[in-house]
């Protein structure tokens, strides 16, 4: 059999946070039934056709806020998988929660519903900041999650922080970092504010209601979560990503490694056979259980840049010997002309087996990223 990793999306939100372009929906709560129901008929689909093909490595739910459903929905759906599909033993079973829609309850939850890694979005330790971004919880909020959080017995918790906020200071971001590291999540996450259309912040933006950091700024703050995470003994093992020894989140290293994975839920993606699959995006299309998938067959091509922008994400690199592996095929003589450039330029670095960013080609990672696309 081989491996395999589950992403369920649910799409619905108490509130839009002013940043987010996802795939998500505030005001729907009558339709959380009916989606459930859509929901667990695609898995079962899909288990009818592959239960004997694969085994269930990783299972991810995500949002939206998956932790905005009542109590059982989340325990449905584990059921579900765990009925249809083979499941590894030490799964890595994660679901993204907001702070100011969980309750002891519902973490106990949780936990009776085998999933045994919670990622918390907390994005700032400012109230004021918090209130900024549209974020409906407060820190206290978060404060007494994580500690029910602990007490129902989990022991993998991701945090997710964001910088380069709108009026945040980096006195702001040292403050959120020193105080986050104190409480020893295993996993934290930290993201740079990126303006995307459609968003509220966008047209904030557009009527110059705020400014956007400098890049040198950018850099500044990103510089100094990895010397305080580093100092706190996280390792980063990713552009974004920070965690304590052996918590790498595994279900994302799938994506990063080009492992196979099915998603289900409005909008999820699959990479299957080499095959991209997208989840109709239309909202009442889903629950009415008319599934209209976009399906690209990928390219040689397509394959290896994706191996190459998604493995350069991971501190480590990429190895060689993997893509040959893979495509049969030796990475220089695909892409011989922009590796030297890029190695001439000081952006990545040649060590072995691995071809792998330096600080500088971090720091311009989309700019290397772009020429392997």
């Amino acid at each position: 059999m081989k491996d395999l990793s589950i992403y369920i999306h649910i799409p619905f939100c108490t509130q839009k946070c002013f940043y987010c372009d996802f795939l998500s929906f505030k005001g729907k709560e009558e339709y959380f039934e009916a989606y459930k129901i859509a929901l667990l008929k695609e898995i079962e689909d899909f288990a009818t056709l592959n239960k004997d093909k694969y085994i269930v490595k990783t299972i991810f739910i995500g949002g939206g806020t998956p932790s905005i459903l009542p109590i059982g929905y989340i325990g449905e759906i584990s059921s579900k998988i765990y009925s249809l599909f083979n499941v590894d033993k030490n799964i890595e079973f994660t679901i993204e929660a907001n702070p100011g829609t969980l309750c002891l309850d519902k973490i106990k939850h949780f936990k009776d519903s085998n999933i045994n890694r919670i990622s918390l979005g907390l994005q700032a330790y400012q109230n004021r900041l918090l209130k900024k971004i549209g974020r409906i919880h407060t820190i206290e909020d978060f404060l007494q999650n994580y500690e029910n959080i602990r007490k129902v017995g989990f022991e993998n918790v991701n945090v997710d922080l964001m910088f380069s906020l709108p009026t945040q200071t980096k006195d702001d971001f040292k403050e959120t970092l020193d105080n986050i590291a104190r409480l020893k999540p295993e996993h934290i996450s930290t993201y740079s504010l990126i303006l995307e259309e459609g968003t509220k912040f966008y047209d904030m933006y557009e009527k110059g209601e705020f400014s956007l950091f400098s890049d040198e700024l950018d850099r500044e703050l990103y510089y100094l979560a990895i010397n305080i995470l580093q100092k706190n003994g996280y390792n980063q093992y990713e552009i974004s990503n920070f965690c304590k020894p052996n918590k790498e989140c595994k279900h994302n290293i799938v994506y990063w490694k080009r492992k196979e994975y099915i998603g289900f839920g409005l909008g999820a993606s699959s990479l299957i056979n080499e095959k991209r699959i997208i989840n109709t995006t239309n909202f009442k299309d889903y629950i009415n259980f008319n599934n209209n998938r976009e399906i690209e067959i990928l390219e040689k091509r397509d394959m290896y840049s994706e191996f190459i922008f998604l493995g350069l994400r991971m501190t480590e690199g990429i190895k060689k010997s993997d893509f040959y592996k893979n495509f049969n095929i030796d990475i220089y003589d695909v892409y011989k002309k922009e590796i030297e450039k890029f190695i001439k330029n000081g952006l990545l670095i040649e060590e072995d087996d691995y071809l792998r960013l330096s600080k500088k080609g971090i720091d311009l990672s989309n700019v290397v990223f772009s020429e392997f696309i």
